[in-house]
């Protein structure tokens, strides 16, 4: 990833990677190994999960997807070659209030000094240096990448009020015309937590069924 300002890497690839799933194995009772391991992700995390899962797919043996933002990496792809200024966005007045509105609520959850609100919790800086580096990101690219053998479940879903629900269905056909198990759920619902109180344990439940049937504590 890019520097952002003050020499910052956010390699958050690194991070999970190797700093989060090494200090969960050495502080909690777990099973270190790619059989008890799943990663999973909403929205942004979606895109996440399926880049990183996919780059580590030695590690995971199963990748979940719950309003998806699956094409992230290849829209940044796009733009990075048609010269698009993608640090100096305009804001939308009426999305910048729902940011604000959400804001409110949040931040009374977490009430974190300097994380409690979503312009704090964003890194600076841009995802993606090049046009190359996304597409190393993007999952409709890396999954041809992954030996079968290794290929982890994958999951995903999206409400069908959702714009991202496209993405999702485009990548369920790539994996259908390429003959990949997966598991796929749309339902009513938009972008928003109304339908992730829903599609979450729904999300969980199916990924925590594959790890117990990796270990072998199914028949």
């Amino acid at each position: 990833m890019r520097p952002a300002p003050k020499g910052q890497t956010n390699n958050w690839e690194d991070y999970i990677v190797n700093d989060v799933i090494g200090q969960v194995d050495k502080r909690y009772r777990t099973e270190p190994r790619r059989e008890a391991r799943a990663i999973a992700g909403l929205s942004m995390g979606g895109f996440g999960a399926y880049s990183i899962g996919l780059r580590h797919s030695e590690l995971f043996i199963s990748i979940g997807s719950t309003s998806g933002a699956l094409g992230h990496a290849r829209t940044a792809a796009a733009a990075i070659r048609a010269g698009a200024n993608r640090t100096s966005a305009p804001t939308d007045p009426q999305r910048q209030a729902r940011i604000d509105e959400a804001d409110a609520f949040i931040s009374k959850i977490i009430d974190v000094q300097g994380f409690s609100t979503q312009g704090e919790r964003t890194p600076k800086g841009v995802d993606f240096a090049t046009a190359e580096q996304a597409e190393a990101y993007d999952p409709f690219a890396i999954i041809y990448e992954v030996p079968r053998s290794q290929m982890p479940h994958i999951y995903m879903d999206s409400g069908t009020e959702d714009g991202l629900v496209q993405v999702a269905r485009e990548m369920a056909q790539l994996l259908m015309l390429n003959n990949v198990p997966f598991d796929y759920m749309q339902d009513h619902g938009s972008h928003n937590s109304e339908y992730w109180r829903r599609s979450i344990g729904h999300m969980m439940t199916i990924q925590n069924e594959v790890m117990q049937r990796a270990l072998g504590k199914r028949p």
